[in-house]
This record gives structure tokens, C-alpha cells and sequence, in this order.
């Protein structure tokens, strides 16, 4: 018989009652489960001894775990890991799981040792796993029943699973509008797309104090003169951004997207008739998706143009080659990076 060792110790042998090194060992095995035949991996101890297999208490348990997480697997239902996976998400207790879903107090207990979970419990466990707002709503629900303290810690590291959901998506669909640009280097500046470069350079040029009133026109215009004064000085851009020739100036591809990606520090503030987006980064903070090359680029262009108020920078933009020379609406070449003014 095949046998995997996975562990050696000496300790008594209860099935020789003699002292010795004992093995720990897997072994292939199959069973019928609900007339579902698997295969799984059984664990026991081994007496070189007496040469004969057996099981402790404990590995029976874990024996059963492992037959009905195969089953499971064949079935297409969650293992009790990964049910515990969930429970871990969310840090949530087994009883408070219950509550929310108004199951029986020991019902995901069971799941999580030695019961098969049925397909309609099966379901809305996968969906509180892929839906955090489902599962915000659930709690909110379930808020009577629970201690406060037990509340906001579900809630915290509900939302913020919540919030990273959204920005996978949200970068998803970003890099999708950027798809039609592949291969064009004047277009991306010889780059690829790199959200992260993009979020920390608009979070270094928020935490400048040499930076005046950096609200959403400004912020554009700075991020477009750091991409073209990296592709003049290095022949490449820093973020990969594409950027459009818009009334105001220079605006990258999917700009109303990018200010609501994670960790971008944007406010909106309102200015009566509209609304502005304002960008501000106060504490001390690192940039990991940033080289220092790249923060050297960004240093002149906050030098530069930082005190420059909206119509100042908006003027100066005006005067670039890049701007002159490419029609409303269309993208903007690289290629006049050479002409920049800074």
C-alpha cells in the first residue's frame, strides 16, 4: 500500500504499547458518500513494529472532515475550510454567522466539522462570500442582536472588502477603455497602464506643500506634464495614462474613473451651483508604486507649476505644441514631448 510520511516523533505506540518512533502517515483511500463515490487522503499512524495502521480520536474526525470535503468538492459545494474562509473575511464568530442568517446557533458549527451543508445554504454562503454589500445588509439587520462591539468590528471589515471589491472592478473597467490604445507607444507614452504609479503620483502631488489649491483641472494638467516630461527625459511616461485634448487642457482617458479608485485622496466640495473635487494628502505617507526617478520628475513639475493657480496652468497648457497641434477631443501624442516647456 502507497503511504505519504508526513511526520516521524517517538512517543508511545498504543498499538504495540511499546515506546518507538511513529509515523504519521496519508494514505489514498475512497468511499461512498450519498451514493457519490471519492477519493481522499485518510490520515493515520503507522507501528513498524507490528506493521499495522490505526487512528487516534482525533484523526477519525479529521477523517470524516476529509471524506465529506471530498464530497463536496464532487458536488460542487464549499469545503468546511472554506467556510471557515468566509467566517474568517468578515471576522465574525460562528454563532453571530448564525444570527445574521437566522440559522440554528450550531449550524455553521456543524458545517465546519462534520456536517454537509445542503445546496440552499451552500448558495447563500457563496453569495455572502463574493457580496459584501449583501452582507452589510444582512448585518444591519441583524444589529439588535448583536454587541456593539461585535457590530462595528463585522462592519469594518465588511466595508472595507466592500470598498476593495469596487476598486477591482472599477480598475477593471478602466483598463478596458484602455485596451483600444495596446500597442500605440505615442499614444501611452511606450508604457504600460499602470493604476498603481497612477494613484500614488496623484496622492504625491495631494501631500506637496508646494502644491496650491490642487483641485480636479490642475491636478489633470500636472499629471499630463509629469507623464510627457518623463517620456522627453527617459522615453517613457511614469503612469501609462493616455491623455485627451479637452477644452481646459490635457485630461486622461477615463479620468472621472481614476479619482474614485482607492486611496486617491478626493473631496468633493461644494461650490454652490457645482461641485468640485478637491485632492489633499495630509499625513506622513510612503509611495512604493513610485521609483526615485519618478518622484525626481514629479519634484520639477511641482517646482514649476505648483503655485500656478486653475487658469494660470490652464494658459500655460494652451501654449504647448502638444496642445496646438492636436484637434478637440483626440489624443494626445507623445511626440511633442520633445517641445515641452518645463
Amino acid at each position: 500500500m502507497n503511504m505519504k510520511i508526513v511526520n516521524c516523533e517517538k512517543r508511545l505506540c498504543t498499538c504495540c504499547m511499546e515506546e518507538h518512533e511513529v509515523k504519521t502517515v496519508l494514505i489514498k483511500e475512497q468511499a461512498t458518500f450519498k451514493n457519490v463515490k471519492v477519493s481522499y487522503e485518510a490520515s493515520y499512524f503507522y507501528c513498524d513494529i507490528a506493521e499495522e495502521f490505526y487512528m487516534d480520536e482525533q484523526q477519525m474526525q479529521e477523517n470524516d472532515v476529509r471524506m465529506k470535503d471530498a464530497y463536496r468538492k464532487a458536488e460542487g459545494l464549499l469545503t468546511s475550510m472554506e467556510i471557515s474562509g468566509i467566517r474568517a473575511k468578515y471576522r465574525i464568530s460562528q454563532s453571530d454567522l448564525c444570527k445574521l442568517l437566522g440559522w440554528g446557533e450550531k449550524t455553521i458549527t456543524r458545517y465546519e466539522s462534520h456536517q454537509v451543508q445542503d445546496k440552499a445554504h451552500d448558495t447563500i454562503l457563496k453569495k455572502i462570500d463574493q457580496d459584501p454589500e449583501w452582507f452589510i445588509s444582512l448585518l444591519n439587520g441583524a444589529k439588535e442582536n448583536l454587541s456593539e462591539a461585535s457590530y462595528r468590528k463585522y462592519l469594518e471589515a465588511a466595508t472595507l472588502l466592500y470598498e476593495e471589491d469596487q476598486d477591482y472592478y472599477l480598475r477593471k473597467a478602466i483598463e478596458a477603455s484602455y485596451a483600444r490604445f495596446h500597442g500605440n507607444r505615442l499614444f501611452h507614452g511606450n508604457t504600460e497602464l499602470s493604476l498603481d504609479k497612477t494613484v500614488d503620483m496623484i496622492r504625491y502631488f495631494a501631500s506637496s506643500a508646494k502644491i496650491t489649491s490642487l483641485y480636479k483641472v490642475k491636478l489633470m494638467k500636472l499629471m499630463w506634464y509629469a507623464d510627457a516630461l518623463s517620456y522627453k527625459m527617459r522615453g517613457h511616461a511614469i503612469t501609462g495614462l493616455v491623455y485627451q485634448a479637452l477644452p481646459m487642457g490635457a485630461v486622461p482617458v477615463g479620468h472621472n474613473s481614476i479619482i474614485d479608485l482607492k486611496d486617491v485622496p478626493c473631496e468633493e466640495v461644494d461650490m454652490g451651483e457645482t461641485n468640485a473635487y478637491y485632492f489633499s494628502l495630509k499625513n506622513e505617507v510612503s509611495f512604493p508604486a513610485l521609483s526615485e526617478e519618478d518622484k525626481q520628475i514629479l519634484d520639477i513639475v511641482i517646482q514649476k507649476l505648483g503655485k500656478m493657480t486653475k487658469n494660470e496652468i490652464i494658459a500655460f497648457m494652451h501654449q504647448e505644441q502638444a496642445y496646438l497641434k492636436t484637434g478637440l477631443r483626440e489624443v494626445i501624442s507623445f511626440q511633442y514631448a520633445e517641445n515641452l516647456q518645463i
